[in-house]
């Protein structure tokens, strides 16, 4: 729960950050605004033939008659466009990462910027970064895909499949497109896509709580288009929390200190698990400083003043 909670900060932080920032939330539109033209027309196209598509699928309900095949076939329309929908905010997020990849890539690297200790990126050329891009939605695509078609055949169980499956169908899709998203800052830091999500499904709570009221929130008409840029700066903030980042001396000096302990034997002074800095090497031709005498050398107990004090 404590996860769920703090995806859905992370949501919160990257909206509050492009509306400090609004030049940069102006420059994320771009490519959300194109993906959107495009996938309009798409979703329009569906609706206008679902049902050919729905009387081409189940021509084994030709002959049932009223209401049966009228209520089949609503079904599968409701289903087809429901997963057109759900497919459609999963490529939505991939399309306009592909389209605006400059473009995402600058605002994130700055939202790093104002944080602090940003990564630098890899030097790769503009086709390389989006052909990998490309093949890592390809390959998040295909694993979403084999839990849409799951959970579309699961959606004709009665109940179940207009109750559980579609909650679960949102929480599916929202941590598919938290991969998508945190894809751009994990990219800079050269994390390929099997590692990420290794590292998301070691805490889906976190991405499921990030992912989730997204995906709600984009099935609002123009509501995409307006949080892509702060999803994406959020996802910026989530990867900085999730991926540990270089060890730096917490104090000036710090770790040259470090380096002097390692190169000293283990238990000497200036080691660890000595004490303090190494001494200074004796002058030449001459030793240690002998201890003075004590003038009652005993091996039993008695006054502690009368021996010498313990060693390591």
């Amino acid at each position: 729960m404590r996860d769920l909670v703090a995806g859905m900060r992370y949501l919160g932080k990257g909206q509050r950050w492009v509306a400090q920032h609004g030049r940069w939330w102006g420059f994320g539109l771009i490519p959300a605004l194109i993906a959107l033209v495009l996938y309009a027309g798409v979703l329009v196209a569906l609706a206008i033939w679902s049902g050919d598509i729905a009387a081409w699928a189940t021509p084994f309900a030709d002959g049932w008659g009223s209401p049966w095949q009228g209520l089949l076939r609503g079904v599968f329309v409701a289903l087809l466009f429901a997963g057109g929908l759900t497919l459609a905010v999963l490529t939505f997020t991939a399309t306009t990462l592909l389209i605006g990849d400059p473009f995402y890539e600058s605002l994130s690297e700055k939202v790093e910027e104002s944080e602090g200790n940003c990564p630098p990126s890899p030097d790769r050329p503009v086709w390389q970064e989006i052909w990998i891009a490309l093949r890592d939605s390809v390959h998040v695509l295909l694993r979403a895909a084999g839990f849409g078609i799951l959970l579309f055949f699961l959606g004709f169980v009665p109940f179940i499949g207009q109750t559980v499956v579609p909650a679960i169908g949102f929480c599916v899709s929202g941590f598919f497109l938290a991969v998508e998203l945190t894809s751009v800052a994990m990219q800079r830091r050269d994390i390929p896509v099997r590692e990420r999500l290794r590292m998301l499904r070691g805490r889906k709570g976190l991405a499921v709580g990030f992912g989730t009221p997204i995906v709600l929130l984009f099935l609002i008409p123009f509501v995409a288009v307006v949080l892509m840029p702060g999803a994406v700066a959020g996802a910026t903030l989530l990867v900085r929390d999730l991926v540990p980042g270089p060890e730096e001396p917490s104090e000036p000096g710090a770790e040259a200190v470090g380096q002097n302990a390692a190169a000293a034997p283990y238990g000497q002074p200036g080691a660890p698990g000595g004490f303090g800095p190494a001494p200074a090497p004796f002058p030449p031709n001459q030793g240690p400083p002998q201890a003075p005498p004590y003038p009652h050398q005993q091996s039993g107990p008695g006054s502690s003043a009368a021996r010498p004090p313990a060693g390591w």
